[in-house]
């Protein structure tokens, strides 16, 4: 998991910096765990754009990812460690004694030929999944699911972690990487140990061609635009706005709360996340 450099040969790789992908063990995937993924360049299904500067980048194939670890009292081996061009994160593929095989986020720490294993007396060591009733307090945990036989849906992305601090009346009480303290039902299952790839965070693309590698397209800001374009477009001059920012429909960009009232878990929040 190291950073290797570049010589400033040029002014696109003078601050760039890539993954030594070290740990990576397999370079091609397993064919039956993987699926088409068709880009959409930000478009809904009637055509028009609703999440912009997306589009372009490479082709990739999508991995199936377990995340609700429901294979239970089977133990799996370790089989290899790969790359998904999918997400920050390492993914781990593991051979399970009856033959499967699944793909799951790969742990700090984890070697090619351990043996892990999901349920609720197993080890507690990295990679493997427990419920949170039995989890030890105090223990970092990730892949966690918020509704019981969902799959994990928080902390998945590289170097995420999750602290169980406190368990009372079947509620388990986690610290989330933004300083939230939420509450989760006891039987929702969790992976031991923090997720891999922990210098992603370290990385720096460098030059605009690495971010249309990745389908982001450049982004235009709204006063660099016509006011028939945008709220904050025009001017005599260079202008500076003249008024809060916001998207091109008027709504605020900054602070404006968009949870849906009628959506509104916050009865499960204990402690809103950190400013």
């Amino acid at each position: 998991m190291g950073i290797k450099a570049f010589k400033p040969t040029s002014a696109g790789i003078r601050h760039r910096t890539v993954s030594t992908f070290e740990e990576i063990t397999k370079s091609k995937p397993e064919r039956r765990l993987i699926s088409a993924l068709r880009g959409s360049g930000g478009r809904n299904n009637k055509g028009r754009v609703t999440a912009f500067c997306r589009g372009g980048g490479h082709k990739r194939n999508y991995r199936l990812i377990d995340f609700k670890r429901d294979k239970r009292g089977v133990p799996a081996r370790v089989a290899a460690i790969e790359y998904d061009p999918n997400r920050s994160a390492r993914i781990a593929l593991l051979f399970y004694a009856d033959g499967d095989k699944r793909y799951i986020l790969a742990p700090d720490g984890i070697k090619v030929g351990e043996t892990l294993m999901a349920g609720q007396t197993v080890e507690v060591k990295p990679g493997n999944a427990m419920p949170l009733s039995v989890v030890p307090l105090g223990l970092s945990v990730h892949n966690v699911e918020m509704r019981e036989g969902k799959g994990g849906q928080l902390a998945r992305s590289a170097g995420s972690q999750v602290i169980l601090t406190a368990r009372e009346a079947g509620m388990a009480h986690l610290r989330l990487p933004s300083g939230e303290i939420r509450l989760v039902r006891e039987g929702c299952y969790a992976t031991i140990g923090q997720v891999g790839n922990l210098d992603h965070e370290n990385l720096s693309l460098g030059k605009a061609g690495a971010s249309r590698w990745l389908g982001r397209r450049p982004s235009v800001r709204g006063v660099a635009m016509n006011p028939v374009d945008h709220p904050m477009g025009g001017g005599e001059g260079r202008s500076s706005g003249g008024r809060h920012p916001c998207s091109p429909w008027g709504l605020k960009s900054k602070g404006l709360k968009t949870r849906k009232r009628k959506n509104q878990s916050n009865r499960y929040i204990i402690k809103k996340r950190d400013k």
